[in-house]
């Protein structure tokens, strides 16, 4: 066999060995299971992505267009099956949204033919990237995504940039109309669409920040009423879920995916951001507001939901979970996707039962060593006093 079809045979049997491998669940802690292996990783892209599959301009069958890294996915359910807009990141450190659909939400994902051809605005981006997806009650699928473009202001700052929010709708996931980039007065990123309207206005949950990547002056999860998504303007915003002193959320937090309606309230999945001496530390939590008034938290668990573990912290960017994707089956069944230290996607699951037990009796931050130590003991005085210790 000639150099090139050996080459192809093994890329084509190795892709089909990842996409095709069964994912096993591993036991956990009562609140989600983890599974065994990533749903997604940079080897699981299709070879036709990747090479040229021309004998006579690809002799060699190298691999032409690089992929280094698939993460931070929206997700829908989509005519049964379970949806992933994935952020791919190809070796030139240019992203962009593919779509990848599994059957059983676990495993044997795999993308479409062709990645999301996204319509620039006027201002053209240099990368876009992070999507959530709502499907929202006016009828269509909206993506809100970063933006993310050169700071002009310092034209000698090759490393400066501007990051905005990228709006646009659909209605079949491949045929996407742009709309305005959300306007606002500060720079604004993990922005994301509320799935029902709120006194007759579209909603987000934005996180307000004075640079590129520091928050500054924003205070963490904000909230704003749009009078049209068409021309999306911010001109008022509240901030529903603060940043802390000395907490998982104490340098930045950012909405994850739209929250899921519940009977008991919205519940909500974010990330919270906290230095320490390797970086910065990215962590999951969930917290819950009114069904009345989703501007309103009425449950807020102290403490990580989900951290990295294992080889979870390695990667392009470490001690890093992600999500902006999540999907809740209707029996209740919930499938968290989020990504590892900015490398590869993951899958965890859980029910809407147990996330909502979790979030309303879990005790809060208290804020202090002394709250946490009280808060410790009344948990073992309660248990030592029914096991009749």
């Amino acid at each position: 066999m000639d150099l090139f079809n050996y080459r192809k045979n093994l890329v084509l049997a190795r892709y089909e060995e990842l996409v095709t491998r069964p994912n096993t669940p591993i036991q956990g802690n009562g609140v989600y299971e983890r599974y065994a292996n990533p749903v997604i990783t940079a080897e699981m892209v299709p070879p036709t992505w990747k090479y040229d599959f021309n004998p006579a301009t690809n002799p060699y069958f190298m691999e032409r267009i690089g992929c280094n890294a698939t993460l931070n996915s929206g997700a829908i359910k989509w005519n049964g099956k379970y949806i992933l807009m994935v952020r791919v990141e190809g070796n030139d450190r240019k992203s962009f949204f593919a779509v990848a659909e599994s059957p059983n939400g676990i495993d044997n994902f795999r993308f479409w033919p062709h990645p999301v051809t996204m319509p620039d605005t006027e201002d053209p981006a240099t990368n876009v990237y992070d999507m959530r997806l709502t499907h929202h009650e006016d009828g269509w699928v909206y993506g809100l995504f970063c933006v993310e473009r050169h700071d002009d202001s310092c034209p000698g700052d090759l490393s400066a940039a501007t990051a905005a929010c990228g709006i646009a709708r659909t209605r079949d996931l491949i045929n996407w109309e742009r709309l305005p980039d959300l306007k606002c007065k500060s720079q604004q990123r993990n922005v994301v669409l509320h799935p029902e309207f709120v006194n007759g206005k579209y909603a987000l949950y934005t996180r307000p920040q004075d640079g590129f990547i520091d928050t500054g002056s924003g205070g963490g999860i904000g909230w704003a009423l749009i009078d049209d998504i068409t021309n999306a303007e911010v001109t008022e915003e509240t901030i529903i879920d603060r940043r802390y002193y000395h907490t998982i959320k104490e340098t930045k937090n950012g909405e994850g995916p739209h929250p899921i309606k519940t009977s008991k309230g919205w519940l909500h999945l974010a990330h919270g951001v906290r230095g320490c001496a390797s970086g910065l530390r990215y962590v999951l939590y969930l917290y819950m507001t009114s069904l009345e008034e989703p501007w309103k938290k009425i449950a807020s668990p102290g403490g990580y939901f989900m951290a990295p573990v294992g080889g979870e912290y390695i990667g392009d960017v470490m001690n890093v979970l992600f999500t902006n994707g999540w999907i809740a089956d209707e029996d209740g069944k919930v499938f968290i996707y989020y990504a590892s230290s900015d490398t590869r996607m993951h899958v965890a699951t859980s029910t809407i039962d147990r996330l909502v037990d979790y979030c309303l009796n879990t005790p809060e931050d208290g804020l202090s060593t002394s709250e946490s130590v009280r808060t410790l003991n009344r948990l073992i005085d309660s248990n030592l006093e029914i096991l009749g210790e």
